[in-house]
């Protein structure tokens, strides 16, 4: 059976509105997801990259996330079919453990915990598949990436792009013909 391993934010998990509201509360600010299209938050406003990092710090912001239209039920019918992995970046803030894990058990019960993969370079993963949002976890990975879209991502080419869950199922639907 072929493996895909997934990416959690902004794959899985809405992390870009949460983020951007909270910051917009914190800042009265009027940031859009609009502004955020090919660029970071902290790129559009650099003077408080310092403060934008502590919001995703804190130690809850991980737990409550939405979950992606499509995602669950997507994911739940490609299990029947892969073997499914989350390989999460968790390293960069260690404080989100906790809250991804807890986020993957409430979401994504049908998925072994023992599948739950929390790492920094996903170089390391050894599966057929990578969807990711952010393509510097396509570089040494071995397998084929498929890039989730996300406002940041936006101006990324010269991978495989998806922009909905319909679409990545629509992809392992053809490449199983």
């Amino acid at each position: 059976m072929k493996r895909i391993a997934i990416d959690m934010d902004e794959v899985m998990a809405d992390f870009s509105s949460k983020h951007l509201s909270q910051f917009n509360a914190k800042f009265q600010d009027s940031l859009t997801l609009e502004d955020l299209q090919g660029t970071r938050l902290r790129h559009l406003r650099p003077h408080l990259a310092d403060e934008i990092t502590a919001i995703i710090d804190e130690v809850n912001f991980f737990r409550d996330l939405n979950v992606v239209e499509g995602c669950q039920e997507v994911i739940r019918e490609l299990s029947s079919n892969y073997e499914i992995y989350i390989a999460t970046a968790a390293m960069e803030h260690p404080s989100s453990l906790q809250g991804k894990y807890e986020w993957l058990c409430e979401h994504f019960s049908f998925i072994s915990p023992m599948n739950y993969v929390f790492c920094g370079d996903k170089s390391i993963i050894n599966a057929d598949y990578l969807i990711d949002d952010n393509v510097r976890n396509f570089k040494g990975f071995r397998g084929q990436g498929l890039l989730f879209t996300a406002p940041h991502n936006r101006d990324e080419t010269g991978y495989v792009r998806v922009n909905s869950w319909a679409e990545v199922l629509e992809y392992f639907r053809s490449q199983s013909h």
